[in-house]
């Protein structure tokens, strides 16, 4: 896996320290020279907090508050009847990738009245991975549209739900209206090893991508 697209400097070269951490590993490399960011975003309770926790090396930094009876009529909870916090502001992860070049991974927040932090989030982010619950799909199109307004591209994961019921790709496909060049992956979020399949799945997209506009 080449990310050879990143390009923005990682900032100095001495340790780095990272909030939200209390460990050994909240350093980064000596040697790291380039960052990339991503984004992972989705719509309410599909899994983002989780999958930025499954591949981060670091402790994660979350921002997720307890859920309130204020909140009620605001956040559909249908099929995620167990949830008792969302995040507020964003999940932020880190994976370093070789001995000079690290990856961000930031979470968005799904409500819609958050969509004003994803401006800022995008600033300098690559693209950006969609988790997709097969129970809620229709609710991923604002979380896309979003995207494609602010330029950002992406590729989709449907996150695998006990119960939720599962569909051939091309049906998946067609009812997220996806263009025949975007990513389309499952994945189980709390998996590491599937999680970081699904973010290959993106970044070589991004690559293809890279490389037709370059020349």
């Amino acid at each position: 896996m080449d990310f050879a697209l990143a390009s923005e400097p990682a900032g100095p070269a001495g340790p780095e320290p990272v909030p939200g951490t209390g460990d050994g590993e909240l350093y980064l490399r000596r040697s790291v020279r380039t960052a990339a960011k991503l984004l992972v975003v989705g719509h309410f309770a599909v899994g983002k907090t989780t999958f930025v926790g499954s591949l981060s090396e670091i402790r994660p930094l979350r921002t997720e508050e307890t859920m309130t009876q204020a909140g009620a009529g605001v956040d559909d909870l249908a099929g995620t009847e167990g949830k008792t916090t969302t995040t507020v502001a964003m999940d932020f992860g880190r994976l370093t990738l070789s001995d000079s070049l690290v990856l961000y991974l930031f979470g968005a927040p799904g409500q819609q009245r958050f969509t004003r932090l994803w401006q800022d989030m995008t600033q300098g982010a690559l693209g950006a991975l969609v988790l997709a619950d097969t129970r809620r799909l229709e609710q991923s199109f604002d979380v896309m549209g979003l995207l494609e307004e602010l330029g950002l591209p992406y590729g989709v994961a449907v996150n695998h739900f006990d119960g939720a019921p599962v569909h051939p790709e091309e049906e998946i496909r067609e009812a997220l209206d996806l263009l025949p060049e975007t990513p389309l992956v499952t994945c189980d979020a709390r998996d590491r090893v599937s999680s970081t399949r699904a973010l290959i799945a993106l970044v070589e997209y991004l690559q293809r991508r890279t490389a037709r506009e370059n020349a």
